[in-house]
């Protein structure tokens, strides 16, 4: 069996686990990275298919994402700007396509003033109640111990203005219905962001993009690492006590550290034996913790026929089976590419269909957004998160009705030399790139303070 030694193991190599391994080494700790997958990179994936460079997982950047751009810049990454020139299209419960300009969908007065009231009331208890500690917040339990849907229902007898607010957390950010997640889970989402305008604003939260792919950060941070990231390598066990860790993974690789920190997803905490086994509290926390489910949509053009007729390629619409489409065509690309959304139940109901038939319906949706040509593309590929083994869904982990108050302080509290970093326990960054980048900070950092000496 090889057997190596260092002094903190990290399993998991995405942004998180990667940051963290980045950080231990800058204080003299040596690392062994260990990946399920034969690539780094986590729920970021650049890949070409049929000839297109896709963005398989998360790839945007918004404003308030200083971490992230901390790392691109150490990296020597370029951003651009998502395309948004011209109008946009909104499609409306009936069935109406509207072309608008502007920030505000093309409602009626009522259910525009219903709109911006329940942003306004968000966007207030998102800057009380905060990303960092929402549970601890006075009204925690009220908030967590209903759902969001009824908690909009229960401000609002306007059923457009709720299900449009309800897109932007429920299919846009949680990927779960809006029934299951509470207003609490909700508020988090917003805080995470600054704000719930923030939120509601694809400006500002689809700002940006890397040049060539979100991976690069993975890649980069990789490469620095050499060696110390090992490929193919999934953790089976983990052995640990006071003392420290032996990780055991396939190929009969053994890793024996002081600390480990698992930068996976809290669904995932459940293929790793633990012996002894965690606490009774992390075994229940991890139970009421799961991803949600999205299917995100790729279709590659010979050009970017949208732009040609003034539209931006930007479409929403809570009541489509496609509830968001965007244009998301390459640097310097001259052909032009759109993503889409299918979302929690609607998503599954388009896997029951057979792949033809669902990529018949997705496509005919699009169309209703941007016209007949959308049914033909050159390139069309589905990103389904739900069937990747080492992911099991996205974008990242939510609690359920309840479990915010309940479980949120201790989800990031180390048990012994066990440690916890990934997007899905982040404050600022929730869910992104850069809460993963922030957690692995903080992981570090706390690891560093409680007092791990260099081994060498």
């Amino acid at each position: 069996m090889p057997s190596i030694t260092r002094d903190v193991v990290v399993v998991g190599a995405g942004p998180s686990g990667l940051t963290a391994a980045t950080e231990l080494t800058k204080a003299g700790l040596s690392v062994a990275v260990l990946e399920a997958r034969d690539r780094v990179g986590g729920r970021t994936w650049t890949d070409t298919i049929d000839g297109a460079v896709l963005e398989i997982g998360g790839q945007w950047v918004s404003p308030d994402q200083t971490a992230l751009y901390e790392t691109l810049e150490t990296l020597g990454l370029d951003t651009y700007e998502r395309y948004r020139d011209g109008d946009s299209i909104y499609i409306a419960p009936d069935g109406t396509r509207t072309v608008y300009s502007g920030d505000s969908f093309p409602v009626s007065d009522h259910t525009r003033t219903e709109m911006d009231r329940l942003i306004g009331i968000l966007d207030e208890l998102a800057a009380e109640i905060g990303a960092d500690e929402p549970w601890a917040h006075p009204r925690a339990r009220e908030l967590d111990t209903v759902s969001f849907s009824r908690w909009l229902a229960d401000l609002s007898d306007d059923q457009e203005a709720r299900d449009n607010i309800g897109l932007f957390v429920a299919g846009g950010m949680l990927t779960k219905p809006a029934h299951s997640f509470s207003a609490l889970q909700a508020v988090l989402m917003a805080a995470s962001a600054g704000s719930f305008s923030n939120l509601v604003d694809e400006d500002f939260i689809l700002d940006r993009r890397v040049v060539g792919g979100m991976q690069q950060v993975s890649i980069g941070l990789a490469q620095r690492l050499g060696d110390d990231v090992l490929l193919n390598s999934p953790v089976r066990t983990v052995r640990w006590d006071d003392a420290g860790v032996t990780v055991l993974a396939d190929g009969d690789l053994e890793v024996r550290a002081r600390r480990v920190v698992l930068a996976v997803p809290p669904n995932l905490y459940t293929r790793i034996s633990f012996d002894p086994p965690l606490p009774r509290r992390q075994h229940q926390m991890h139970q009421h913790q799961s991803l949600g489910l999205v299917i995100k949509v790729h279709a590659v053009y010979e050009t970017p026929f949208w732009r040609a007729e003034g539209l931006s390629g930007t479409g929403f619409s809570a009541s489509e089976l496609v509830q968001e489409v965007y244009d998301n065509t390459n640097h310097g690309d001259t052909r032009g590419t759109l993503v889409g959304f299918v979302s929690d139940e609607k998503a599954d109901a388009m896997f029951e269909l057979s792949a033809d038939e669902r990529k018949r319906r997705i496509l005919e949706s699009v169309a209703r957004f941007l016209g007949p040509q959308a049914t033909e593309p050159v390139v069309y590929y589905e990103s389904d998160w739900g069937s990747e083994e080492w992911t099991r869904g996205a974008y990242a982990a939510s609690f359920d009705l309840g479990g915010l108050h309940r479980y949120g302080r201790d989800q990031r509290t180390p048990v012994g030399p066990i440690h916890f970093s990934c997007s899905d326990l982040a404050g600022a960054g929730y869910q992104h790139v850069d809460g993963a980048i922030r957690m692995g900070r903080d992981t570090a950092r706390a690891i560093i303070e409680t007092s791990v000496q260099p081994t060498r």
